[in-house]
């Protein structure tokens, strides 16, 4: 057994003895899909970076790096900026109205502020939540294939089925209390590959001064914060967009649900200090191994396939080994959070909720093991058909759940005046403008990145049908 092969064993057995421990605490609903909101500060924050970075992270942005050079940069502000906005507008607000309510979904804070007793926001949200959850566990599917491609003799089809067999299978054990816990490990070991594949990248290279001229005499627009293309109005909205990548953090539910299975209000403000400091490591250290990796591995056909170039020609292969459990590390911590989410949707909000079902607690939570199931399985097969470039097709994903869900609830949190109407109205306006904004207006835009105008337009709709009628 080659010794990437042993590495990787040893990682699965991780997985295994966490899924068991939690196993007893997925018998409840509560427990299933909220881990019954006992988790400590470190598990809170990490868990939030490491499902909320996903497989992009590792594939998409180092690629990102290679691709366009220190424009990538701006992608990193705008995540720390808007990680920050999550925590500091959001993070304690819901968790108090989580806790009021007795949530254990966003839908659910939404339809208890809201009063929403014919279930219509519940309804559009389990709708919007199935939808983009679908494109993005696929996405995280086809960036686990790259990843065994890439370290590994596996071909793409055969590292899409590993690799959805091992996230389905703890899962469906363990619930979100494994998915949490292996957050904190895969997290943990995101931040050291980050650390030290772009030390050891950029020394291999000859330095950062030794970086900066390769890239230089390569094209010099690799070096401008405006990109290749230089100053223009095309460079000024792209920018834009990069920042505004970190509005999705402000709403998307697979983080927010973080913020409600805190252990308590008081525990979130250490939990906020470590995700913001963590989250700016993982950004910078995946832009600059791209950049690293640009200079001393130019002419990359797939600018994904990076990091683990980089893995398996820098590093011995116990090292390469570890970088691959890394990369999976961080596939997998999104993409079970994912099926969570997506079976909470289904469970809780559709057949207990919207459907009033009668069925105990232990059978329900057992119905969302068997949804878990079988919404992998149908990532899987999508995935299968080799998709678009990673770091887009999550972005898209990234984007409609944050313009759909990102104004009704801050809105819910810090403006009293809004109405169920206008939070209905909101939503739908927010996820239609982004899912528009891709098929006809992006292309016209400069690319202008969907979140903007569908985030803008979601907020908009809800302050103006939050007004009070009038009557005659």
């Amino acid at each position: 057994m080659s010794v990437i092969a042993v590495v990787f064993v040893i990682y699965l057995l991780i997985l295994a003895a966490l899924a068991l421990w939690s196993r007893r605490e997925a018998q409840t609903m509560s427990g299933y899909f909220i881990a019954g909101k006992k988790l400590p500060p470190w598990v809170v924050a990490f868990s939030t970076n490491a499902t909320g970075e996903s497989g992009w992270l590792l594939l998409g942005l180092t690629g990102m790096g290679y691709s366009v050079g220190v424009h990538a940069y701006w992608v990193v502000a705008g995540e720390v900026s808007g990680i920050a906005a999550a925590w500091l507008l959001m993070s304690r607000r819901l968790k108090r109205m989580a806790d009021e309510s007795g949530a254990i979904t966003v839908p659910d804070v939404l339809a208890s502020r809201f009063n929403d007793k014919n279930h219509v926001l519940r309804k559009i949200s389990t709708l919007i939540i199935l939808t983009m959850v679908g494109t993005y566990i696929a996405a995280q599917m086809v960036a686990t294939g790259k990843a065994f491609s890439g370290f590994t003799e596996l071909t793409y089809g055969a590292g899409v089925v590993v690799g959805a067999a091992i996230i389905i299978v703890y899962t469906l054990v363990g619930g979100y209390k494994a998915v949490a816990w292996t957050d904190l490990i895969q997290g943990i070991l995101m931040l050291g590959g980050l650390i030290i594949v772009p030390t050891v990248a950029v020394t291999a290279a000859g330095g950062w001064d030794a970086v900066l001229n390769t890239l230089a005499a390569e094209d010099p627009g690799l070096l401008s914060p405006w990109g290749p293309d230089g100053v223009s109005v095309k460079a000024f909205v792209a920018v834009a967009s990069f920042l505004a990548i970190g509005i999705g953090f402000i709403g998307v539910p697979q983080l927010m649900v973080r913020f409600m299975s805190a252990r308590s209000r008081q525990s979130l403000v250490p939990a906020m200090i470590i995700s913001i400091v963590v989250l700016l490591l993982f950004d910078l250290g995946a832009v600059t191994s791209g950049l690293a990796g640009r200079a001393l591995f130019p002419g990359l056909e797939d600018p994904e396939g990076i990091l683990p170039l980089l893995a398996t020609e820098l590093f011995s292969p116990l090292f390469a080994g570890i970088l691959m459990v890394v990369v999976l590390a961080a596939i997998m911590s999104t993409a079970d959070s994912l099926l969570i989410m997506a079976s909470s949707a289904v469970v809780r909000d559709y057949l207990q909720k919207i459907r009033s079902s009668t069925k105990s607690d232990a059978h329900l939570a057992r119905y969302g093991k068997i949804v878990t199931l079988v919404i992998g399985v149908l990532g899987l097969v999508f995935a299968l058909n080799e998709s678009p470039l990673i770091f887009w097709f999550v972005i898209f994903a990234w984007n409609g759940l944050g313009a759909a869900f990102g104004p009704p609830l801050v809105c819910a949190l810090w403006y009293p005046k809004t109405t169920l109407r206008g939070a209905i109205i909101g939503m739908l306006g927010g996820f239609g403008t982004t899912v528009l904004w891709v098929l006809f207006m992006k292309p016209y835009t400069y690319d202008l990145l969907e979140i903007v105008p569908g985030f803008l337009v979601g907020m908009i709709l809800i302050i103006a049908f939050s007004k009070p009628e009038t009557t005659s």
